[in-house]
């Protein structure tokens, strides 16, 4: 069940779409005062006067912001215990262990995208050396991990991204007033002023909400990625070390050797060849 809500695309769409309704009544209100005044009256809100400046940074700023939201959405919804590594999944591979039925271990880690079971199936298939084992455990695990940080990494790069979008939205604004300014031969007003500094402080402001909230959730599902990767490694871990076999010895002998595997037949010792002796004169 956790794997399918994990999976669902119809739940991250609507997720997705509520919050586009919010933000979207939000920021309809924003900019409008309790007072019934002229002035407020006719004063847009903050996302129309937003969509007032559509311009190539504008719509690069909005495809980013929908793509930060979709990976904030699918980090929380993935990045959590009972999907990385479910309860029911870890009792049922410690049971096939406890139950020696390997063959079924093996069959079963791999089909399970738990991280515990693709940590636990690269080992089982290095059997039955147990230092080789590990190694591939350990090399699974690091795959995984780095595969949750790279999934999650866009975030921080989208958020890098966003003050260097609204810096560069602000210096087109900028443009835009210095141009006019030039076109008047430096008489411009006040109201031919006025759209190019708009644009440059909307740039600047789109860019700055694009990045606060992609960087925050990139640094909480840095944090819940290392400790919930940290858990699947030592729990692979406990796993592993039920399938080792004791290293049981026998006093003043050799280890029993493993039932089915055919013992060295003594062979007879060979006889000693005569060394002929030299008289001395």
């Amino acid at each position: 069940m956790p794997g399918k809500y994990a999976n669902s695309k119809f739940r991250i769409a609507l997720l997705m779409f509520l919050c586009g309704v919010s933000v979207w009544i939000a920021a309809g209100s924003i900019g409008q005062t309790t007072t019934p005044t002229d002035a407020a009256i006719n004063r847009p809100g903050l996302l129309r006067l937003i969509v007032s400046h559509p311009d190539p940074v504008f719509f690069t700023i909005a495809f980013l912001s929908v793509a930060g939201l979709t990976l904030i959405i699918q980090g929380f919804i993935k990045t959590r215990a009972s999907v990385m590594m479910p309860e029911d999944v870890t009792n049922q591979m410690r049971t096939m262990i406890e139950s020696r039925q390997f063959k079924e271990l093996i069959d079963y880690t791999e089909n399970e995208p738990s991280f515990v079971a693709r940590a636990l199936n690269p080992a089982l298939k290095r059997a039955p050396s147990f230092a080789s084992m590990k190694e591939a455990m350990e090399t699974a695990v690091g795959e995984q991990t780095a595969e949750e940080f790279r999934r999650i990494e866009y975030l921080n790069i989208i958020g890098n991204l966003g003050p260097l979008l609204g810096l560069l939205g602000t210096v087109l604004g900028m443009i835009y007033a210095f141009q006019e300014v030039a076109n008047t031969k430096g008489q411009a007003d006040v109201g031919a002023l006025s759209f190019g500094i708009s644009t440059a402080l909307t740039h600047t402001f789109l860019g700055l909400a694009l990045a606060v909230p992609c960087l925050a959730a990139f640094g909480v599902l840095r944090t819940m990625v290392d400790r919930l990767t940290i858990r699947g490694a030592l729990i692979a871990e406990e796993l592993l070390l039920m399938i080792k076999p004791d290293a049981r010895t026998t006093t003043g002998g050799a280890a029993p050797a493993p039932t089915g595997v055919p013992r060295a037949t003594p062979q007879p010792a060979a006889p000693a060849i005569p060394v002929p002796q030299v008289r001395k004169g």
